[in-house]
C-alpha cells in the first residue's frame, strides 16, 4: 500500500502548485516528524498561493522546531499581517504570542 507521503508527492509531480496537495503533504510531513520537509513545502505553498495566515503559523512552528528562530520571527510577522488583512484576529493573536515567546 502506498504511503500517504508518496501519494501526495506523486500528486504534486503532476500538478506542482496544487494547494490541497501541498498542504496535505505538509500535514503528512508533520506527522512523520520531518520539520525540514514541512518548511520546504509550506514555503512553496506560500510562494504560489494567497494565504490568510494559517500556513505562516504552521511554517513558524516548523522553523522553531527546526531551531531556526530568527526565520520564524519574520514568518510570524508576515503571518500576522496576512491574518489581520483577512480579519482573522484570533490567528493573528496566536502568532503574536508565539512571536513574543521568541523575543
Amino acid at each position: 500500500m502506498e504511503s500517504r507521503i508518496s501519494y501526495f508527492e506523486r500528486m504534486l509531480e503532476r500538478d506542482p502548485e496544487n494547494p490541497t496537495g501541498l498542504l496535505a503533504l505538509a500535514n503528512e510531513y508533520e506527522k512523520a516528524r520531518r520539520p525540514e520537509d514541512v518548511v520546504r513545502v509550506l514555503r512553496r505553498y506560500i510562494a504560489s498561493h494567497e494565504d490568510e495566515g494559517n500556513a505562516y503559523a504552521r511554517l513558524g512552528e516548523a522553523l522553531v522546531e527546526f531551531g531556526r528562530e530568527e526565520e520564524a520571527k519574520e514568518v510570524y510577522r508576515r503571518g500576522i499581517e496576512r491574518a489581520l488583512a483577512h480579519e482573522h484576529g484570533e490567528l493573528a493573536g496566536e502568532m503574536r504570542l508565539a512571536l513574543e515567546q521568541l523575543e
